[in-house]
């Protein structure tokens, strides 16, 4: 059904906050770091027992904050193996399938304010996020045609479970505020909802383009 109704944002939105960054997804992908073969093999049978995908949701990553001249090799190629391998790989696969049945799909890739500009301690993560914005254009430009839009999404910190522990830390939270014009941190609803519109038929003229859910962030 290509209707979109607003009735569904609610059960979208909380399907995709109960999904909201997986760690079995993010180490999953980390385990694999060291091998594209197997990582490119793992992500074809997970995407071949489906029957079929209308929406893919890249949200796997991961991010260790690292001064520039510490970085090594091992924690880079983690870096871009969770957070661009991942997504190309699976993007890959998924469009792949779409093509084949002749049927549209829907690319979501989760990347960052720190996709949109630079920061200290992040040079190895910023690499990664700037790849998924560069591949999120690519792809959205080569696909279309086919029918397969490609958009993403670009959140600020976010209160999560996993970033409770740093966030609790009331100098750093009140820091992290203060760069953020709307005066508070997002919410894993405030990233679903833009997630949903971007896959849903209410998009349908959208490819191409990230979303900046950073509360302002990035208009400084």
């Amino acid at each position: 059904n290509d209707r979109w109704s607003p009735a569904w944002l609610p059960l979208a939105a909380a399907l995709l906050v109960g999904l909201f960054m997986p760690a079995s997804c993010a180490d999953w992908l980390r385990a694999l770091a060291v091998e594209a073969g197997a990582l490119a093999a793992q992500v074809r049978a997970v995407v071949s027992s489906l029957a079929r995908v209308d929406v893919l949701v890249n949200n796997a990553g991961t991010d260790k904050p690292t001064p520039f001249l510490d970085v090594t090799p091992e924690l880079l190629d983690e870096l871009l193996a969770v957070n661009v391998k991942g997504t190309f790989y699976m993007s890959q696969e998924v469009a792949r399938r779409a093509v084949a049945a002749n049927h549209t799909a829907s690319i979501v890739n989760m990347s960052s304010q720190l996709g949109l500009v630079g920061s200290g301690y992040e040079t190895a993560y910023c690499a990664a996020k700037f790849g998924v914005e560069g591949l999120t254009k690519s792809m959205a430009v080569e696909l279309g045609s086919k029918g397969i839009r490609v958009n993403g999404v670009a959140p600020t910190v976010v209160e999560t479970p996993r970033t409770a522990v740093a966030l609790a830390n009331e100098s750093l939270r009140l820091m992290i505020i203060g760069k953020i014009p709307l005066g508070r941190l997002a919410t894993p609803e405030d990233v679903a909802a833009a997630v949903v519109f971007l896959a849903s038929p209410a998009a349908g003229m959208i490819t191409g383009v990230t979303v900046p859910v950073d509360g302002g962030w990035t208009a400084q």
